[in-house]
Formats: structure tokens, C-alpha cells, sequence
């Protein structure tokens, strides 16, 4: 006969691995995901930054680290959790979003360069 209702009985319940956020946690990061949201708005819409290659790097390490954040304290992602195969998981995706990302990149690349018309005039052409 098991008895469902003891204490004992409910520490293991819903135990999953993976650590349960606090109001705290949770208005940290929501407060982290505002200001790493507003400073790149600000940076684009004032023109901060002069040069727009910069400006794109500096908005990307922005998203770099609101992804990081998002994964902390909404996604609760450590590597306590499911015995670090959620961490190991998101490596692996990372690699492969990398690999397909920069391949993408590369190929577009050389297209762009080789096929591309010749500067002459394409009028003479037959």
C-alpha cells in the first residue's frame, strides 16, 4: 500500500532535474531582456555609431547575450540539469547552426563573385 499523500512521497514526484525559476529569476531576466533590448534600438535609431558594420556587431553581441540570458532564467538551462545533456545539446546545435550558417554564407559568396556579369557591355554580347 503506497500513500501517495506523504511528504516523502512528494519530494519525488515532480523532480525532473532541472531547477524551477523564482519571481525573482524571472523579473531579473525580463528586466535584462528589456535593456539588452533597448540599447541596440537606441544605438540604431540615434545613430550612435557612425559605422554600420560596427553597429551590426555590436547589435549582434547584444542577441548573443540576450540569448544567453533567455536561456538562464526562462529556459533554466545549467549543466546540473538532466545531467548536463541539455548543455551538451545546445553545443551540438550550435555547432550545426554554424557549420549550415557559415556554409550558406560561403557559397553565396562565390556565387556572387563568379557569376556575376563581366563590367563590359552587355549589348555586344550575341
Amino acid at each position: 500500500m503506497s500513500d501517495h499523500s506523504t511528504p516523502h512521497a512528494e519530494d519525488h514526484h515532480d523532480d525532473h532535474g532541472a531547477g524551477h525559476g523564482t519571481m525573482r529569476d524571472y523579473v531579473i531576466g525580463f528586466l535584462l531582456s528589456v535593456i539588452l533590448t533597448a540599447i541596440p534600438f537606441w544605438l540604431v535609431m540615434t545613430n550612435a555609431i557612425a559605422d554600420k558594420a560596427t553597429t551590426a556587431i555590436v547589435i549582434m553581441a547584444f542577441a548573443i547575450v540576450q540569448i544567453v540570458v533567455h536561456m538562464i532564467y526562462f529556459l533554466h538551462m545549467n549543466t546540473k540539469s538532466n545531467n548536463g545533456w541539455t548543455v551538451m545539446a545546445l553545443i551540438f546545435t550550435i555547432i550545426i547552426v554554424v557549420i549550415a550558417l557559415s556554409g550558406s554564407l560561403w557559397v553565396m559568396h562565390h556565387l556572387n563573385t563568379n557569376m556575376m556579369p563581366m563590367p563590359h557591355d552587355m549589348g555586344q554580347l550575341p
